[in-house]
């Protein structure tokens, strides 16, 4: 089920002097990180669809290899550079992109659903009078109108709500990291990489950066994972949920839950997939003890290979899997724990 809705912020702007399409990207310790070259898939389909030019917008101090951002799509590289820029800070990083849309003014901004995007896109779209649709999981442009239709789940996931903004420019949407396979490199693409130094009160903040505290609960990132296994609710208690942990590490997945199981306490939320969680794309999930709520599905199902264990043949997880097993988690899971250790005992 699917719906239009108009967001729009009436304000004086002539939208005809808006032009091209910007992503947001990101790094961390002078690394470019993937859901820059995640968000160069998206920019460069709606860039091509609109004929125009697409930027990718980087804040830091020293970067490693901008090019690979012309190379992956982008035919321009906005590289806002100061010490202060860093590390992720709220107000100098959404001051800096501010004047930014001010002076090159783009049609539409695209940022990833991150710790980063959510928190400054917010803050952007309130300085420049616009409209932003967060959480998206499709972009596309209408033929007729060349709007961006950004669509996302709502309702708790019930329907998906097709949201454009007719009235304001820039039109700005945050994605679901995951969401899309990183661009390819074209080694012969070529572009520009403009550097902008922005002094003043464009830089100055009361904000601090302290440290960084890397989560411990997890070797390898849910989002980066390639092999996942999940527990939701069905797995009873923190015992049984015991058993995907100890399957994970059998088989040197990442370790998932539902939200329901983050909320009892048998998991963290690093580890909850779904629409209040991550999302997730690796090559194999195995999903036990859980029902298959469009919240939880939402989160998972571009997997390349879905596995489902769970005792109801009705549940809405096997509409989705490639491979189903009804039966009882707590039977199934400790058989593919056994047949893991024997495996790995031959070998």
């Amino acid at each position: 089920m699917s719906s239009y809705v108009n967001c729009s912020i009436e304000q004086a702007q002539n939208i005809a002097d808006f032009k091209g399409v910007f992503i947001l990207g990101e790094q961390r310790d002078g690394k470019i990180g993937a859901i820059t070259f995640e968000l160069l898939t998206w920019g460069r389909g709606i860039a091509d669809e609109l004929g125009c030019e697409l930027g990718c917008v980087l804040l830091g101090d020293e970067i490693e290899n901008m090019q690979e951002v012309i190379q992956r799509g982008a035919d321009k590289v906005f590289f806002i550079q100061d010490p202060i820029f860093k590390n992720f800070l709220t107000q100098p990083y959404s001051n800096a992109i501010t004047r930014l849309v001010n002076e090159e003014k783009p049609e539409i901004i695209i940022a990833g659903a991150t710790t980063t995007g959510r928190t400054v896109m917010p803050l952007v779209t309130a300085k420049c009078h616009t409209g932003l649709t967060a959480d998206c999981t499709e972009l596309t442009i209408d033929p007729e109108t060349k709007l961006l239709l950004q669509t996302r789940p709502a309702i708790g996931g019930n329907i998906m709500a097709t949201i454009k903004t007719p009235g304001t420019r820039p039109q700005m949407a945050t994605v679901r990291p995951r969401s899309a396979k990183q661009a390819d490199i074209d080694t012969n693409r070529t572009g520009e990489i403009i550097v902008k130094k922005y002094e003043g009160s464009t830089i100055m903040t009361v904000e601090k950066f302290l440290e960084f505290i890397k989560d411990t609960t997890q070797a390898v990132s849910i989002e980066e994972a390639d092999v996942i296994i999940a527990g939701g609710k069905g797995m009873k208690n923190a015992a049984g949920f015991k058993m995907i942990e100890e399957l994970a590490e059998l088989m040197g997945a990442a370790v998932g839950a539902t939200r329901d199981a983050v909320e009892l306490g048998w998991s963290t939320y690093p580890h909850q997939i779904g629409l209040s969680g991550k999302t997730v794309s690796p090559k194999l999930i195995i999903s036990a003890g859980i029902s298959g709520k469009i919240q939880y599905l939402a989160g998972m199902q571009t997997a390349d290979v879905i596995v489902a264990i769970n005792k109801d043949p009705e549940a809405q997880i096997f509409k989705v899997a490639d491979f189903g097993i009804v039966g009882d988690v707590f039977e199934v899971v400790p058989m593919l724990i056994e047949t893991v250790k024997k495996m790995k005992a031959k070998a």
